[in-house]
C-alpha cells in the first residue's frame, strides 16, 4: 500500500513565461496591430447610455393616458401604465424624474378615470370582431 505524495513544482513566474512566450511562436496575433479600446465621445451616437427606451416609453404612456381619458378606452389607460413602468424600469439616475413622475401619474389618473366613469369590467378591443 504505497501511497503517493504529489510532486511540487518549483518552476517560478517568470521561468513559465519564457516557456510559454517559446512555445507560442506559431501564435497569430500581430503585437504591432493591438489598439487599446476607448469608449465613445458621449455627443456622438451610439455611445453608452443613449438608450431611447425611456423617452420612446414615457411619449407613449403620455399619448395612451390621453388616449384612455379622453376616449374613455381602458385598454389605453392600462398600456399607458404599462409604458410608464417600462419607462421607469429602464430609467437611468440622471433621468428626468419629474416628467417621469407626471407620466406615471397621468396613467394612474387615466386607469382610476376610466374606472370610475364605467366600473365594469374591460372588453379587449378584439372581442368585437
Amino acid at each position: 500500500n504505497t501511497t503517493s505524495t504529489p510532486q511540487e513544482d518549483t518552476t517560478t513566474i517568470p521561468q513559465l513565461l519564457h516557456k510559454m512566450q517559446t512555445n507560442n511562436n506559431a501564435d497569430p496575433r500581430r503585437a504591432d496591430k493591438i489598439v487599446r479600446y476607448k469608449p465613445p465621445a458621449q455627443g456622438t451616437p451610439g455611445a453608452p447610455g443613449e438608450d431611447p427606451t425611456t423617452d420612446y416609453m414615457n411619449v407613449l404612456g403620455m399619448i395612451f393616458s390621453m388616449c384612455g381619458l379622453m376616449m374613455r378606452l381602458k385598454w389605453c389607460a392600462w398600456v399607458a401604465l404599462y409604458c410608464s413602468c417600462i419607462s421607469f424600469a429602464n430609467s437611468r439616475v440622471n433621468d428626468d424624474t419629474k416628467q417621469m413622475l407626471s407620466s406615471f401619474m397621468l396613467s394612474i389618473s387615466a386607469v382610476v378615470m376610466s374606472y370610475l366613469q364605467n366600473p365594469q369590467p374591460m372588453t379587449p378591443p378584439w372581442s368585437n370582431i
